[in-house]
């Protein structure tokens, strides 16, 4: 009777424990989960904490539903101008809807991958094919993905019942047989830049030298004016001063000019002049008074 009923108790303990353990079930903090019976959805987005099911009928599948990154292949996009690059990319995505991700994937994270994939690049290409290359190059990349995040979150969640959180450009790269003529582009560019500044930089240079030269013509004018002004009155004040001492002895006066032509005359040592002994040049030398040569 004892053995029977340390059987039957122990028995009773398993079973207890059999039934506890298929009857509840936790949910961590990480993760979503469903409620399924043979199959069917019969408990949706069941959050995290401790939870009871029917053994053997209900079973439970539970997904991550943190923040994933799918990081896709280098694709090959051609622009606007048909231009190609190739463009190194990667997906942030995040379970938000799981009977819908249950439903498309069965749970199975890899086929979510595959299903997510073509369609980042479906929306990559579609997104570079609106843009020529000078806008791909020179705008942020954070903006130029605002538009494909948006279109693919949308359509994600619908889908699969996955949101899109964001979609980020880690590198864009030229072809080796765009590389050559993008540069050789970008160099033309370039010189024809500085070719117009070189022209703009000529162009300033000159008008700074005639601007510089019409002042110094200016300046000159001025100049030469000024001592032609003051050179008559120079002249203007010299020959009143003569003028004056003409008037207090017109015969010294004459004297003196005599004598400054004779220092003039001489002053070669071999000059020759010929002249008349008689002519009133000579009148001093042959008497200093004025009636010398009468």
């Amino acid at each position: 009777m004892i053995n029977n009923r340390s059987l039957l108790i122990v028995g009773g303990l398993a079973a207890v424990a059999w039934l506890a353990s298929n009857s509840l079930y936790i949910v961590d903090e990480t993760e979503r989960a469903v409620k399924l019976r043979f199959g069917e959805v019969v408990e949706e987005n069941i959050q995290p904490g401790l939870h009871v099911k029917v053994p053997i009928t209900q079973t439970v599948r539970t997904f991550d539903t943190r923040v994933l990154t799918l990081d896709t292949d280098a694709s090959r996009y051609l622009t606007l101008e048909q231009k190609a690059v190739i463009v190194d990319s990667y997906v942030k995505w995040q379970v938000v809807n799981p009977t819908r991700y249950y439903e498309a994937t069965a749970g199975d994270e890899m086929m979510a991958v595959r299903l997510i994939q073509p369609r980042v690049d479906e929306s990559l290409r579609n997104e570079f094919g609106r843009l020529n290359l000078q806008q791909i190059i020179s705008e942020r990349r954070d903006d130029l993905m605002t538009t494909p995040t948006e279109e693919l979150d949308k359509l994600m969640r619908e889908e699969l019942g996955v949101a899109i959180r964001d979609i980020r450009v880690k590198r864009i790269d030229l072809p080796e047989d765009v590389s050559s003529a993008v540069y050789s582009r970008m160099r033309s560019e370039r010189e024809r830049q500085a070719r117009e500044w070189r022209a703009q930089g000529q162009e300033e240079a000159e008008r700074i030298r005639a601007n510089a030269d019409r002042r110094r013509q200016v300046l000159l004018a001025q100049a030469q004016s000024r001592s032609e002004t003051l050179r008559g009155e120079g002249d203007a004040e010299a020959a009143a001063i003569y003028s004056d001492a003409y008037q207090q002895d017109e015969e010294f006066y004459s004297f003196w000019r005599s004598l400054d032509a004779y220092r003039q005359s001489f002053s070669g040592g071999g000059n020759m002049m010929v002249l008349d002994p008689s002519s009133d040049f000579f009148r001093y030398l042959k008497s200093p008074s004025p009636q010398g040569g009468e």
